[in-house]
């Protein structure tokens, strides 16, 4: 848990203390309802043809912040959740103003972008989607000067000298959807490896992923369905 510095708390707390005595208002950081239905609906540049989305919308401030992820199916033009909202983590520094992630600055990335693939550690899982199982050679190049930079590859064939192994000791790519960030085309530097994966546990940033529970990333890898064109937008701010 991270202590956080008493001379922020005072001054915070005191901000709270004033803000309610004039206002006579019970201080909530979480009071305002986010209506995904009402964001998908009225936001522009979502392709036609895309029936499934995964919201992830952040609210509060501060320590006070908490990030959701909204699953949402489209029928008859009109856009329902199909889960229960999950919570979810982002990056350790936040979302990117749109255009300005870059490369090691702990953030995710704003904007649309379409799902690209699953990957796991599994031989198989249960999915519509492309899935690739993870060997113990495969890795994703981080490195802005390599030629392969934000690709998989296979660590014995790639000559970038920084990439992240995909077979971790851990259980954080055990299910994890690929990201169409700086895919298509690749801009050196702008950022690399955006999954949605397996979370490190509630409440624990990622270095700029979006991550959610076992259990729910199992349910929209089960739930994704190319033929919907399924799409991730990231960084809603309420």
């Amino acid at each position: 848990m991270q202590i956080i510095n008493s001379t922020k708390f005072i001054l915070l707390f005191s901000i709270i203390a004033l803000f309610s005595s004039l206002t006579g208002c019970v201080f909530s950081p979480f009071n305002a309802k986010f209506d995904a239905g009402h964001f998908l609906t009225s936001t522009p540049n979502i392709p036609p043809d895309s029936s499934q989305i995964l919201l992830v919308q952040e609210s509060g401030f501060w320590i006070f912040s908490r990030t959701t992820l909204y699953a949402m199916g489209k029928k008859d033009n009109h856009w329902a959740m199909v889960f229960e909202p999950m919570k979810a983590v982002i990056g350790r520094n936040g979302f990117a103003e749109t255009g300005g992630k870059r490369e090691g600055d702990g953030k995710t990335p704003s904007g649309i972008y379409p799902f690209r693939m699953t990957f796991g550690y599994n031989e198989s899982v249960k999915t519509q989607m492309p899935y690739r199982q993870v060997l113990e050679d495969d890795v994703w190049v981080d490195d802005p000067l390599a030629d392969d930079y934000n690709r998989w590859a296979k660590k014995p064939a790639t000559k970038a000298v920084s990439y992240e192994m995909m077979k971790r000791d851990d259980e954080l790519y055990k299910y994890g959807v690929v990201i169409g960030y700086n895919t298509d085309p690749v801009v050196k530097g702008n950022g690399s490896a955006i999954f949605l994966h397996v979370w490190k546990g509630e409440g624990i940033p990622t270095a700029g992923c979006v991550a959610v529970s076992e259990k729910d990333i199992v349910k929209i890898i089960e739930w994704l369905d190319p033929t919907a064109a399924p799409l991730m937008i990231m960084g809603i701010r309420n």
